[in-house]
């Protein structure tokens, strides 16, 4: 089996746990206004890798993860390509790998086949990493394309299990950066017992000129950073201070 990926990172700090090697996926349902990676919205635009392949080249770096590093996927969305992720991580937990998915939830179901699939998946994964992208389920369709109905599901499965998860919410003015919607969404999170961190991520424009560069017009192309001020907002009120697990 092989899966298309975009892009791989030897040393990444801020996608998991000590030093990560990255896979970046291709493929993503999602149509975010302020996605700054439009390159990885099609699969088949990705290179194909064996897990044998990947590997080879992620335990190169193996000697600079020390206790808590390992591999996160990310994208894209790794969902997308489900089976191949599973061989992946099942193939990484033989190793003793620490194992990492950085996923919006937008492939997410509990129907059928899929369902029995991500469970699997779950037995070889030690964290996830979940966009909240929109707290309201209207602006949830503006903002992403898509419904958040299924990734609400997600968490609340991923609770259910017990699965460690870290949250990160973009802050974007004008959509996200209000404080009722804030609210909200700091109430939804106190409804999970499996939270381990939770983040702020300001919006910026750094992607526009892949938008220029493939053609695609930019949504979001006269709109400014949150201020300081703004982010230290969005930080008190989702409490992000409380949830220190993940610095013991």
């Amino acid at each position: 089996m092989k899966g298309y990926i975009h892009q791989l990172e030897s040393f990444g700090c801020a996608d998991g746990p000590g030093s990560r090697f990255i896979i970046f996926f291709s493929g993503c349902p999602l149509r975010c206004l302020y996605c700054h990676n439009p390159d990885t919205w099609k699969m088949t635009d990705g290179t194909q890798y064996t897990v044998e392949e990947l590997l080879k080249e992620a335990e190169t770096c193996r000697a600079y993860w020390g206790k808590k590093g390992g591999i996160t996927v990310s994208g894209g969305e790794p969902l997308f390509q489900l089976d191949f992720l599973i061989e992946l991580l099942t193939e990484c937990k033989k190793r003793g790998i620490n194992t990492c998915i950085d996923t919006s939830g937008a492939c997410f179901t509990k129907e059928g086949e899929w369902f029995t699939k991500f469970q699997k998946l779950m037995e070889v994964t030690d964290l996830l990493l979940m966009d909240i992208k929109h707290i309201n389920e209207e602006e949830h369709i503006k903002l992403t394309g898509q419904s958040g109905k299924n990734i609400r599901e997600m968490f609340a499965y991923l609770d259910e299990i017990k699965k460690p998860i870290w949250i990160r919410h973009v802050l974007v003015p004008g959509i996200t950066d209000n404080d009722e919607y804030l609210t909200q969404t700091r109430d939804f999170i106190r409804t999970l017992h499996n939270v381990e961190r939770v983040e702020i991520l300001p919006y910026h424009g750094l992607g526009a000129m892949k938008y220029k560069d493939l053609g695609i017009d930019y949504p979001l192309k006269d709109l400014d950073s949150p201020t300081v001020e703004r982010v230290k907002n969005a930080k008190e009120i989702l409490e992000c201070e409380k949830y220190t697990k993940w610095q013991e």
